[in-house]
């Protein structure tokens, strides 16, 4: 099942946010994700807010309740932002779930309403994730005449065993096949990846990342497997089916990862993702972590502008019931005060390989940086006042990073 709401207060069924959230947010960067709840099959590791047809009975009738519900939902972002005069949008990430499930014209149209509402940037990012089961070329070419730039792939492994395992149902080869089509559209293309799956050996993520690294991706995702409970994979690792995820095992895959991507001339930009050269980066993710305005449409998205974060009840019959009322499909809020935005912002853009300028620390913080830099866990340029920028052994312990950077 999903996992569950963070805690929070009650939403107003306007939709409405404080006068504070809108001040500014000409000046800020402002993006729009769209969650699509759907998937084929429910994969046994993830937690995430999705369900198949079959789960939701009248399966064709609740794609389009879908789509009428995130039309009107964008509706009401316009309405509720007006005040705030938000800037052009800078990216669109289409998430999920499978959206490409829905047809490549009813994902266009949520783009096509996006950018009348708002506007969109000239360069605008526009994303879709995908299976690669259901990229052909027919459908490449249908994504990219509706405005998206780019195509991130499932591809979890090229190893079928692992892939089994993850309950991940497409085949291989069409991840080739996928490839070429997004690229033969003109569309940029990503790769995301999962290792320390059960089962999975140092060679098999070995035959992954090099399968990777021959189609040459303009980006690669790649994260540790994290046994979420109220899974599949969470109860065969309770009954004893499986083994847990090794943590000395996932370091060892990370460093393999770094080595074999920075070979291949991907740098890393954050400590999951890497891209080819400056402007492949994901400037969706980017935004996130450098503390931006997003509106999430669509059931269980979440938002956040100006300090403010909200999210939307989860499941899809409640979600169109509630804009079918013109009311916001928003669950509960916080409102961040100013030590958890710094938090957050210490958490977030010590992540980045841009790094986090050491003057926006506190100075209990400050004075951690030469024992980070002592430690291996910083470059050492950040001891003479630059940037704390994480090394490789320093991405692998970014948790223990933060911790001392929050020091007051």
């Amino acid at each position: 099942m999903p996992s569950t709401f963070p805690p929070g207060d009650p939403a107003p069924a306007d939709g409405g946010l404080p006068a504070s959230a809108l001040e500014g947010m000409p000046s800020r960067t402002f993006s729009v994700y769209v969650h699509v709840p759907f998937c084929r099959v429910r994969c046994g590791y993830c937690d995430f807010n999705t369900y198949t047809l079959p789960e939701l009975g009248e399966g064709e009738r609740q794609t389009l309740d879908y789509a009428t519900a995130a039309h009107a939902e964008l509706a009401l972002a316009q309405q509720v932002l007006a005040g705030g005069r938000p800037p052009a949008v800078s990216t669109v990430f289409l998430g999920g779930g499978t959206p490409t499930m829905l047809a490549p014209e009813v994902l266009g149209d949520l783009v096509h309403d996006i950018r009348d509402r708002f506007g969109t940037a000239p360069d605008a990012e526009v994303t879709t994730e995908a299976n690669p089961d259901t990229i052909t070329p027919a459908v490449a070419e249908r994504l990219a005449e509706r405005g998206f730039t780019r195509v991130s792939l499932g591809m979890q492994s090229a190893v079928p065993h692992v892939l089994r395992t993850l309950d991940r149902t497409h085949d291989p080869a069409n991840v080739v096949a996928a490839v070429a089509a997004v690229r033969a559209a003109g569309m940029q293309v990503s790769l995301d990846l999962i290792y320390g799956t059960p089962g999975e050996s140092l060679e098999d993520w070995r035959r992954s990342l090099e399968a990777v690294v021959e189609l040459e991706p303009d980006h690669v995702s790649a994260y540790a497997l994290v046994v979420e409970q109220g899974t599949r994979l969470a109860a065969q690792v309770r009954r004893g089916e499986v083994p847990a995820p090794d943590d000395d095992d996932e370091a060892d895959k990370y460093e393999l990862a770094d080595e074999l991507l920075g070979a291949a001339g991907y740098g890393w930009y954050e400590i999951s993702n890497w891209s080819r050269g400056p402007g492949l980066e994901c400037r969706h993710n980017v935004a996130y972590w450098r503390g931006g305005d997003w509106w999430g449409v669509g059931p269980g998205a979440h938002s956040h502008v100006g300090g403010v974060r909200w999210w939307n009840v989860k499941h899809p019959r409640a979600y169109a019931d509630r804009l079918a009322c013109d009311a916001s499909p928003a669950h509960a809020r916080e409102v961040l005060d100013d030590a958890q935005r710094f938090d957050e912002t210490v958490l977030l853009r010590s992540r980045l390989a841009e790094g986090l300028a050491v003057g926006r620390l506190r100075d209990g913080g400050r004075l951690e940086v030469p024992g980070l830099v002592a430690d291996g866990l910083v470059e050492r340029g950040a001891a003479v006042g630059g940037r704390v920028v994480l090394t490789r052994r320093g991405r692998l312990l970014a948790d223990t990073v933060v911790h001392r950077l929050l020091r007051a």
